[in-house]
């Protein structure tokens, strides 16, 4: 989400501009690959506004889940679930050299923390009172480990993002596919534990409490997120280390700068469309087989090449803008440097159509091919309303307030 502060030049803004960028010196292929990401996560996470985790975990316990609903689920996961927050992860590896500079530039580093500091708060906010998917928090607290290695080169940080992110895919999925021989008592409670039932009263239990008055809503969504944060502190800090390593050096290489030839691009093109291939093939087995617990909690093919497809839809844009389509990708880019304001609201549209007492109280309704429904209605709000924001204001309103903050003062917003 983090929007870098940079040049047009690629490089971290000198001592003498800190402060936030102008407009005409940022970077279209970040913000045009942000956009992606920030529209993209709104479908992997819809579900999780809609339905217990259960449902998220296991699709066919979805009232009326038939063939239709099936490849909607399957539309999600192979094209958008793990690649956004590859993406997004990325991105904020880039960020935090562009904000922070080298180590020894002490003053970034302080506005990089205090950067930090504030993105924590505002998930702190966003995770106890809004949703408790939030992943803000991670992010900030990830960058303190990330910030300290900004100095390394393209090289270093390259390999060793790529060797720890191959470390935790195989420890992941290693675990999840021993439990196909583990003993039934164990096989039930690593069900548990995942969320996994298949009980249609415990899933109405679950269901529930999110159908209440405003307060109880919220009061439970409270009563949720303090169980949820240690659990994503465990399973995604160190993935998210490694994600944000390989997107700071391929940033510092010039991959996501757009300077890269072009050979490059189209490689990482041709391994995603692979990738994409193979993780169909997977999610196709899940579906005939009526999602089993081990393999669809592992899905091997997915874990592991979801980079390469990451990569391969930012491949695709920086080519698609590099020879004429720009103004076309335009909105995509306005909506990415917009990624903060547009996440937050995601949040604020979703909770207020399913939560109750916040809304219409849909939570529990509504299957995949409604939902996809959903989904492109806020994909094409935001496609619009951000450029046509960006026309006046500088930058988006929540970006505005993060800035002031970060920079205690206040920084321009309208334009001119």
């Amino acid at each position: 989400m983090a929007v870098a502060e940079t040049t047009d030049a690629g490089a971290p803004a000198p001592l003498a501009k800190l402060g936030p960028v102008a407009s005409s010196d940022r970077l279209f292929s970040l913000d045009m690959v942000r956009g992606l990401a920030v529209l993209g996560i709104l479908a992997v996470n819809a579900m999780t506004f809609a339905w217990p985790w259960a449902v998220v975990s296991n699709p066919a316990l979805q009232t009326g889940f038939d063939a239709e609903a099936a490849q909607g689920w399957q539309v999600m996961h192979v094209f958008f679930q793990d690649k956004m927050r590859t993406l997004f992860s990325m991105l904020f590896g880039a960020s935090i050299f562009l904000i922070g500079g080298e180590r020894a530039d002490k003053a970034r580093g302080k506005l990089l923390r205090s950067r930090l500091f504030w993105l924590a708060v505002f998930g702190l906010i966003h995770g106890l009172a809004f949703w408790f998917g939030d992943i803000l928090l991670l992010y900030a607290w990830t960058g303190l480990f990330v910030m300290l290695v900004r100095s390394w080169s393209a090289r270093t940080l390259l390999i060793a993002g790529v060797c720890l992110n191959v470390v935790c895919s195989a420890l992941y999925v290693g675990m999840m596919s021993l439990l196909a021989f583990a003993p039934p008592e164990a096989m039930a409670q690593a069900m548990e534990g995942s969320g996994w039932v298949s009980d249609p009263a415990k899933l109405a239990e679950l269901i529930a409490p999110f159908q209440g008055d405003a307060l109880s809503v919220t009061l439970h969504v409270m009563s949720m997120w303090p169980g949820v944060v240690p659990m994503m502190l465990i399973f995604f800090l160190p993935a998210t280390i490694a994600l944000m390593l390989i997107g700071m050096g391929l940033y510092k290489s010039g991959f996501l700068a757009g300077r890269s030839p072009v050979w490059v691009y189209g490689l990482f093109i041709a391994a995603g469309a692979g990738s994409l291939w193979m993780v169909w093939q997977e999610t196709s087995a899940f579906v005939a087989a009526d999602f089993p617990f081990v393999e669809t909690m592992t899905k091997p093919w997915n874990s592991f090449l979801a980079p390469f497809i990451s990569l391969g839809y930012a491949s695709l844009l920086i080519l698609l803008a590099r020879f004429g389509l720009k103004l076309i990708l335009t909105p995509l880019a306005c909506a990415g440097r917009m990624a903060f304001t547009n996440y937050l609201s995601q949040t604020l549209i979703m909770t207020t159509i399913f939560y109750g007492g916040r809304g219409l109280g849909w939570y529990g309704q509504i299957g995949w091919p409604d939902m996809w429904m959903i989904i492109g209605g806020i994909w094409a709000a935001q496609l619009i309303w951000s450029p046509l924001w960006l026309s006046v204001f500088q930058m988006g309103p929540l970006e505005w307030g993060w800035r002031c903050l970060t920079y205690k003062r206040m920084v321009p917003l309208l334009k001119g």
